[in-house]
This record gives C-alpha cells, structure tokens and sequence, in this order.
C-alpha cells in the first residue's frame, strides 16, 4: 500500500501539488472576493455594514452546512470528481452574479454557492492524507492552505482595482473568467485517486463516524479552535477597511486592496508552521502562531499606518500557521470517517466566520475599530486557552509514558 503514495521523488508530486493548490486558489478567491466590495454594497444599497457582510456570510454558513454531505458523496463519486464539480459550478455562479443588480437577490445566489463550494476544502484535505507519503502530508497540507491566502490575496486586489476604475459587476467577471480557466486545468491535471475505495453512501455509518469524532475531546477543541480563529480572521478583514478608507488615512479602494497583498505572508507561514509542527510538535506551534494573532490584532491599535499594516501582517502570518497545523492534527487525531472529521473541522471553521464575522459589525457600530479588536482579543485568548489544553495534555501524556 506505501508504494502507492505519492512521494517527492515522484514525477507526479509537484503537479499534484500545483493543482490543489489551484483549487484551493479559486475556493477562496471567490469566497471571499466580495471583502472589499463591503463598502461599496453599504453605500450603493443603502445597508449597513453587517448587513453588506452577509455577501461573506451566508456563503461561508451554507458551505459550513454542505460539508456535512460533500466528503460522503466523494465517498461514493470520488474526491477529483466533486472537487471538480465543486470549482467549476461555483465558479459559473459567481458570473451570474456579475449580472446582478439587487442586493436580495445576491444574497440566495451566494447560498448556492457556498453550496458547490463545500466540495472542495474537506475532500482536499482528506485527498492530501490518502494520497501523500505520511511523512511529507504537513509539508503538502502548508503548500496546498497557502493557495487559501494566494486566493484571497489575488481575488480581493483584482475586485478592489477594477472596482475602482470600472465597477463590481466588471470585477466579479473578470474573476469569474480566470476562476474558469483555473478549474478547468485543475481538471485536467489532478491525478486520479490511488488510495481510494468508494463506498456506498449509508446514513446510519454517517452519523456513527461524525458522533464518534465529536467525542473525541482533542477533536472538539480543535474543531472550537477552527471556529475562533477563522472567524477572527474574517472579522479583521471585513471590517479593516472602514478605518482605512476614512480620516485620517482616506485610502482609496484600490490602495486598500493592495494592503490584501500582506496574504503572501500567509503563503509563507503556513508551509514554515506546517513544517515546525513536524519537527518541534504541532500543540506547541499552534500555541505560537496563536501569540503572533494576538500580537498583531493589538497592534493594529497604533495610529501610524505602517503599525496598522504591520499587525495585520503579524495576524495574518499566526492564522495561516495555526490554520495549517489545526487542519493537519484533525486527521490526524481523528479515529474513524477521516474525510468527515475533516468536514466538521471546516464546518465550526466556516461557521464561525459566519458568526464572528458579522458579530464584528455590530462591534464597529459600538466602538468603532477598538470595539473589533476588543471583540477579536477575546476570540484569541479563549483559542490559546484551548491551545494550551491540549499542549499540557500531550506533555503530561508524553512524561507519564517515559515514568
């Protein structure tokens, strides 16, 4: 069985590896492509900023619902096959909504997309720890989240330029255009599973696997670290530019979206964590990459522009990292239903960027940018307390071993 993974020997490693990258590119451009047209929606629909947010919302809430079903179609179907599926049906919706003018209308739109966006990140995740060398998964699963940050990088700067000089609907176009074309080469290029067995989609065997790993107690404070980190994450990027744009820095949207360009910060730090995790334990780097988030949340207090960008950029660098070994340990821990475990990590993921996300905007209303990073600072710490948990578990477990 060893012979058949993929190892980085093979001809095959780097382009699995770009391809998976791609889809997770195209995953979270379109998700996310619409953080800079917040703004944009609360002054040309008249709403207000937690409602604009709901573009992000409610495709995150009903992607995190999907990926209960997803990873058990790939079961039956195959994981290239609903990854596939996955890219290139959303990628068709986000041109439909370039052709849209109403704001009701965007919303039940983005709910259908979030849907066809659940079959990639879970079934990704579960294809990278089928098919990969055991030894080299961490160092594969950094690569393939840092094509989350290369996508959310390059989705918000080409919506927040070509919103600027045309408009939103030129922009998600565009974006839908080149998500298409990437789709289609990931089709074309994803090695067909090796390690796989499909299996008949029994509801009752469904349910046992997801039961099992949520009585998991290192699994559940994993899956709880998804939910706050992700949705920190989501809350810090809807809601950042409110301050930027507005005295006494007055940014333009196009130079807004350049700050996004601190997410190849991301691309760095989830492959260097992914691979400290392997080397120096995955409990002790988490808790690091935690400290980093919080670290660069306070700083964003500083009034000096370049304190602003340099604590998102610290932020950003822990949540990619924590990202990375959070998404590694769920398999890992996970003692039955792999790809479900890896679809109820994403579901508290997701649906904590739901939550969070738009709790944020309530938080802005109250206290402006100060009320969001009090609100993200609790979010962190109640992460670390878990974080920590599980260290000194592992470290007592190890120690009680060795006596």
């Amino acid at each position: 069985m060893s012979s058949n993974f993929i190892k980085k020997s093979d001809k095959e490693y780097w382009s699995t590896i770009i391809a998976l990258f791609f889809g997770s590119f195209v995953t979270f451009a379109l998700l996310y492509c619409y953080q800079p047209l917040i703004p944009i929606f609360s002054s040309e629909f008249s709403i207000s900023p937690a409602t604009a947010s709901l573009s992000i919302s409610t495709a995150t809430a009903s992607l995190a619902v999907a990926m209960l079903v997803t990873p058990s179609l790939s079961d039956k179907f195959g994981r290239k096959t609903i990854m596939s599926i996955s890219l290139i049906g959303s990628t068709i919706l986000t041109g439909i909504i370039a052709f849209t003018d109403n704001f009701t209308i965007i919303l039940p739109l983005r709910i259908l997309q979030g849907i066809f966006l659940a079959g990639y990140p879970a079934i990704a995740m579960t294809y990278i720890q089928e098919e990969f060398q055991p030894a080299i998964t961490g160092i594969v699963m950094g690569i393939f989240v840092s094509g989350n940050s290369v996508g959310g990088l390059l989705g918000r700067i080409i919506i927040s330029t070509m919103a600027d000089f045309f408009s939103w609907h030129t922009a998600i176009a565009a974006l839908s255009l080149l998500s298409l074309l990437i789709s289609i080469w990931f089709f074309k290029n994803l090695p067909a599973s090796r390690n796989f067995t499909k299996r008949s989609l029994e509801i009752h065997d469904i349910m046992h696997q997801f039961s099992v790993n949520l009585k998991v107690g290192n699994l559940l404070c994993i899956y709880i670290i998804g939910f706050l980190i992700m949705g920190s994450f989501v809350a810090l990027y809807n809601y950042v530019e409110y301050p930027l744009i507005n005295p006494p820095y007055s940014l333009s949207q196009t130079i807004v979206g350049f700050i996004f360009v601190i997410y190849l910060v991301g691309t760095f730090s989830s492959t260097l964590m992914g691979r400290l995790a392997n080397n120096k334990g995955a409990f002790k780097m988490l808790d690091v990459s935690l400290c980093f988030m919080l670290a660069g949340v306070l700083t964003t207090l500083f009034m000096p522009l370049w304190l602003k960008v340099f604590g998102i950029a610290l932020f950003t660098f822990g949540f990619f990292g924590s990202h990375s070994i959070a998404s590694s340990l769920v398999v890992k821990l996970s003692p039955t239903g792999k790809a479900q475990s890896s679809a109820l990590y994403l579901l508290f993921y997701y649906i904590g960027s739901s939550i969070i996300g738009a709790l944020g905007g309530k938080f802005l209303i109250w206290h402006g940018w100060v009320g969001v990073v009090m609100l993200l600072s609790v979010v962190i710490i109640l992460a670390l307390l878990l974080s920590n948990v599980l260290f000194w578990k592992k470290y007592l477990a190890l120690h009680k071993v060795h006596a």
